[in-house]
């Protein structure tokens, strides 16, 4: 049992802040885990509230965080490989694939390709998402930055906390949008009532911005194509922000209402641009994926 007192330092911090600070597990969302489950005692008493404020002075208990095995398999996925140096990689991933594994599957994921594919990948961030950054969702396609060594995760993981990693996406998106360039900028929350959904929330959601530019409007279909630049990063953002506006992403099998009938195989929105500097050479570097065959084939029909 580790046992912390709360000095000056981390006086009036969330519990999680402080547990952070003290590194009681690789990762904040692991930590959030541990509170939510009951195994932290502040004060003598379990407290499973993460905003929970401490105090100078307070004692907060806690087990030892133990490392699980690694249990996932490699498998001999094939893999986009746009950039790869000692450090990083840089990756194009297909729609179709999961990221890392989750809800209850451990198989046929990106995380199960990187381990066959490379000996060397961060464990900071954990034993089931080696080497992940970031993320994208299941059918978006598109750049991903991946991390070989600690000191390169942590490099990137800083850049995407500062907004000093640019990501940039194509979007085909229902119905004709006039303006030229907007920013869309309402707070995301989880949706409490749809699970694995999210939703504009302005009282309990978290800072998300999007940036978008009109590349081509087609009238005959009612649809137009954008890009976006998200300088926050919260899960589904694009596609929550743009179903928010009325513009919702054609093929989403989520968010918006009669996106799905020119096309409804999964989102169309794919990761052109990730823009970034090298954690360790300090280079900025700039890595572009063209939109996939499938995209591109619907947009010709458009015309």
């Amino acid at each position: 049992m580790k046992t912390i007192i709360i000095d000056d330092s981390l006086h009036l911090k969330r519990l999680d802040e402080a547990l952070v600070f003290h590194s009681i597990a690789p990762s904040r969302s692991k930590i959030k885990a541990m509170i939510e489950e009951g195994k932290i005692i502040l004060n003598g008493k379990v407290e499973t509230k993460v905003s929970k404020t401490v105090m100078k002075g307070d004692t907060i208990q806690c087990e030892e965080y133990e490392v699980k095995p690694l249990t996932l398999e490699k498998e001999n996925i094939p893999l986009d490989v746009i950039y790869e140096d000692d450090y990083i990689l840089i990756i194009n991933k297909p729609a179709g694939l999961v990221v890392h594994p989750g809800n209850g599957h451990n198989e046929h994921t990106l995380v199960n390709a990187l381990l066959y594919h490379e000996a060397n990948l961060s464990s900071i961030n954990g034993t089931e998402r080696p080497g992940l950054v970031h993320r994208i969702d299941k059918d978006t396609s598109g750049l991903l930055a991946i991390a070989k060594t600690d000191e390169a995760y942590l490099g990137l993981a800083e850049q995407l906390k500062d907004h000093s990693m640019h990501r940039e996406y194509f979007a085909l998106v229902k119905g004709i949008i006039y303006e030229d360039d907007g920013k869309i900028d309402a707070p995301i929350a989880k949706d409490d009532k749809r699970p694995g959904k999210f939703k504009v929330n302005v009282t309990k959601g978290k800072e998300s911005v999007t940036f978008f530019h009109v590349e081509k409007r087609y009238p005959k279909c009612g649809c137009t194509l954008i890009s976006c630049r998200l300088l926050t990063g919260r899960t589904h953002q694009i596609r929550v922000h743009m179903d928010y506006i009325g513009h919702p992403v054609i093929g989403d099998p989520l968010y918006g209402e009669g996106n799905r009938k020119i096309y409804d195989k999964g989102q169309l929105l794919h990761a052109y641009r990730l823009t970034l500097v090298h954690p360790i050479t300090k280079k900025e570097m700039t890595f572009i994926a063209p939109r996939p065959d499938y995209f591109e084939k619907l947009l010709s029909t458009l015309e």
